[in-house]
């Protein structure tokens, strides 16, 4: 512990750098050091917000769990730093900088987008179970005793989609107890809610609780955005970024450029916010949005609903951007509310000027959408960004040869399940039963939130719709499907975001559209992609044909939300004495060994593991689905590395040859043999490589089977970081045809790393089979602190290292 005999003078000296709501400040009192920062502040000078607020101004609480934090201080600090970001910049900024740069450790900074990296100190963290398991055992393994911002845990992702809400929670929580009761323990402990399972999805969770306009939220699951419905900056990111956060570090991030789209009219009948962005991802296909945050302003916003603006803002993660946000306005003050937070809806009213874009602000790109033309659109199957509208879709699957036959129509996910969708669905299976007419295919439905869940009524399981638990389910493969044959074509209709093969069912023949909730209910009501709701119509049981009417929904209860049941488990008062709960023998936890430092030379005459051929998203380098039981033990859930990856060398999946026994076998059993020898390995990618989930397992497990670097085309920005945080090489072509040259059964170098520097490029030289050689150049993108996570082993080694010193120091 600090002497105080080192007095305030010794400590001003340290952290005179620093303002009092600093990472550095926040971090000392995690470890305790209250009065050491209270006398450094009264001696330095420091005013608290508190005593420069007027007194007859209400303190508004950061969420009904958080009473002990205040909001206010934050949009004072977000006022002053956005002041001076605008001067440094010297321009106009939009409301994504303003909030981006208004939460600068240094908001003086000159920032280039695409170039500067910066330095911000977010608001708060939320994790999903299955990614919560990784980042809470890195965060035990750093030695904190305490979260630094406030955190929140969701059990949504482990509950599997089989025989209804009650029954499959039931089975989850026996299944997943020892997960579970690690993480309510860790919770506990750690200073974090904790949201037990059927409490809802985390993202709508979020939303209904914890989100606000202005706010910077990181989180670790690639559809944070989410929260940018509620005018929120919230990035989806791999687990070690949270672990900095929540250690009270700044979040480093690449300054992005700010693409706006520009909505004007209305939408009519069949049109909804899901048809927006599907556009917007036709657009700009799944990587357009790379590197960007996307704006949206105009008139045509008036139209959408503080829930449908979240699900803009959630799909957004399709087209690889890092964020989406919509202005401050009257629907967001609406939903906030219905939500129980008055305070919050008022205090952002009182800031409304701040969280707008400054007028005369530029976008680096603006796209235009009219929704008075805008028709309804369905995306797939197996891209996100493939786009139909609703009146072409039976000519296009038909010339591409989909099955036409509907097999299942699911509603839900965290992308629409929200009581405005969920009424709207309603309001078609309503008129469905009126007429006598129920689903002609398999339709389920998972509720948002037990909130939700509590508030809608039961007209789904009348109309043949079987009620899931409130969580993600079919959306991220935990989906038990049993009425059709792995390999057996077929197609499906969902209201989720991403629709990959294999991405909800495991069945690479499955033709996954993605599309909004009232259309999935319609299509299932025909059971075919040969209709049209807008103008084919549906035959009852006594042979009456019918046109189903546009859905009508209501965007708020109007009595207010039901609370359903209890499900939120607070921090503990005493967290000594809480014990964690991690079996050594369990199959499921493991707790963490550091990975080992670089030892300061070119790596050499490498083999490669594979070479993959096309798309590569994270579900092809680590599946979820029943890989998502091993997210707490790196090891076993390393046995599903890169078993979805094509090899370009022979075009099948998990089969590569080991170039030590000239076999071919799976890829992890192969890189575990590399390992066991010694030698280390490489991948080569193609285009938009790790796109996806924010899967911290896909950078974790070719770090913890031996692998040193990945070499592709490009990028997906998430998850190039993810690598880099757990101490890989990154490396992109700097010729793209280069990729082209290289054989899998090449050998590689990577020469000239001593001398690394941001903006450097590297050679690496390719050895033939026959001895023959040749040197191809690659980028990178790593800045100088950067490389310090390479050169310690991982951003988690240089953490603890920078902790030690600081304590010795002190």
């Amino acid at each position: 512990m600090l002497s105080f005999n080192l007095g305030v003078t010794s400590l001003r000296s340290r952290l005179k750098k620093f303002d009092s709501s600093s990472a550095q400040i926040q971090y000392m009192y995690s470890l305790g050091w209250t009065r050491v920062v209270k006398e450094f502040r009264l001696a330095s000078g420091f005013k608290t917000s508190a005593s420069l607020r007027s007194e007859s101004e209400e303190t508004v609480p950061l969420s009904r769990f958080e009473t002990n934090r205040p909001l206010n201080p934050i949009y004072e600090s977000l006022e002053k730093k956005v002041k001076i970001a605008r001067e440094a910049q010297g321009r106009p900024l939009t409301l994504a900088e303003k909030i981006l740069y208004g939460h600068l450790v240094d908001p003086a900074q000159k920032v280039v987008p695409g170039e500067s990296y910066l330095k911000v100190s977010p608001d708060r963290v939320a994790m999903q179970d299955a990614t919560a398991q990784m980042a809470t055992l890195q965060f035990i393994s750093a030695g904190l005793p305490r979260t630094a911002v406030p955190t929140t845990i969701h059990c949504d992702h482990l509950i599997t989609a089989e025989n209804g809400a009650s029954k499959d929670l039931e089975q989850a929580n026996i299944t997943n107890k020892e997960v579970f009761d690690f993480l309510s323990s860790a919770a506990k402990k750690f200073g974090m809610g904790f949201w037990k399972p059927g409490s809802g999805i985390i993202h709508q969770i979020v939303l209904e609780n914890y989100a606000f306009p202005g706010g910077l939220m990181i989180g670790t699951d690639s559809h944070t955005p989410n929260a940018g419905g509620l005018g929120m900056v919230a990035v989806g990111v791999g687990g070690a970024d949270a672990v900095d956060v929540m250690a009270g570090l700044a979040w480093e991030i690449k300054a992005p450029r700010i693409y706006g789209v520009h909505l004007t009219g209305k939408f009519h009948d069949w049109g909804s916010p899901k048809d927006v962005i599907c556009k917007v991802a036709e657009i700009l296909t799944v990587k357009g949005g790379t590197g960007a945050i996307i704006e949206y302003f105009g008139p045509g916003v008036e139209s959408l609903s503080c829930t449908g603006m979240a699900t803009i803002c959630n799909m957004g993660a399709e087209i690889g951007a890092t964020t989406s946000l919509f202005r401050y306005n009257e629907r967001m003050n609406r939903y906030l509310k219905a939500t129980g937070r008055e305070g919050i809806a008022n205090l952002a009213k009182k800031y409304s000027a701040l969280l707008q874009p400054d007028e005369g602000c530029n976008y680096h790109k603006v796209i235009e959408i009219d929704l008075d033309k805008l028709e309804p659109m369905i995306n797939g199957p197996f891209s996100p960004d493939l786009g139909h509208t609703v009146s072409r879709i039976r000519d296009d699957a038909k010339n591409a040869g989909y099955p036409m036959k509907l097999s299942a129509g699911l509603v839900g996910s965290c992308t629409n399940s929200s009581y405005e969708d969920l009424t709207r669905v309603a309001s078609i299976c309503k008129q469905a039963l009126d007429k006598g007419v129920k689903m002609k295919t398999i339709f389920t439905i998972n509720p948002g939130s037990e909130q939700i869940r509590a508030t809608i009524e039961q007209i789904f399981e009348a109309v043949g719709a079987v009620v899931l638990a409130n969580a993600c389910g079919p959306c991220i493969g935990q989906w038990n499907r049993k009425d059709v044959k792995k390999g057996e074509p077929n197609s499906i209709f969902t209201s989720f975001n991403r629709n990959f093969a294999m991405r909800n069912d495991g069945n690479p023949k499955t033709h996954a559209f993605v599309t909004s909730p009232e259309l999935v209910t319609a299509f299932a009501l025909a059971g075919t992609l040969d209709f049209d709701p807008q103008k084919d119509k549906i035959k009852g049981p006594n042979g009456v044909e019918f046109q189903l009417e546009p859905p009508n929904g209501q965007e708020l209860p109007e009595k207010g939300f039901l609370t359903g049941k209890d499900t939120f488990q607070p921090p503990q008062d005493n967290p000594e004495a809480v014990e964690l709960k991690v079996s050594p023998t369990s199959e499921r936890l493991q707790l963490l060994d550091p990975f080992s430092a670089w030892d300061g030379k070119d790596f050499t005459d490498m083999p490669i593991l594979i070479k993959v051929k096309g798309k590569c998203t994270t579900d092809h380098i680590s599946m979820a689905g029943p890989w998502l039981k091993y997210r707490g033990h790196l090891d076993n859930i390393s046995n599903n590395m890169f078993i979805g990856a094509i090899n370009a060398e022979n075009g099948k999946a998990n089969n590569v040859k080991n170039q030590l026994t000239g076999q071919y076998g799976p890829v992890p059993d192969t890189a575990r043999a590399y390992k066991a020898a010694g030698m280390p390995w490489i991948v080569i990618g193609d285009e938009n490589y790790g796109e996806g989930s924010s899967r911290e397992h896909a950078a974790l497990e070719p770090r913890h089977l031996g692998g040193v670097a990945i070499l592709v085309r490009s990028f997906a920005s998430i998850h190039e970081t993810n690598l880099k945080k757990q101490g890989l090489l990154p490396l992109t072509f700097a010729n793209p045809g280069d990729y082209d040259r290289i054989s899998p059964d090449d050998r590689i170098s990577i020469l000239g790393l001593k001398d690394l520097k941001p903006g450097s490029p590297l050679t690496v030289r390719v050895k033939k089979q026959n001895g023959e050689t040749f040197d191809i150049q690659v980028n990178h993108s790593f800045s100088e602190e950067q490389f310090e996570w390479f050169k310690h082993g991982s951003a988690l080694n240089k953490i603890k290292e920078d902790l030690k010193a600081g304590r010795k120091q002190m």
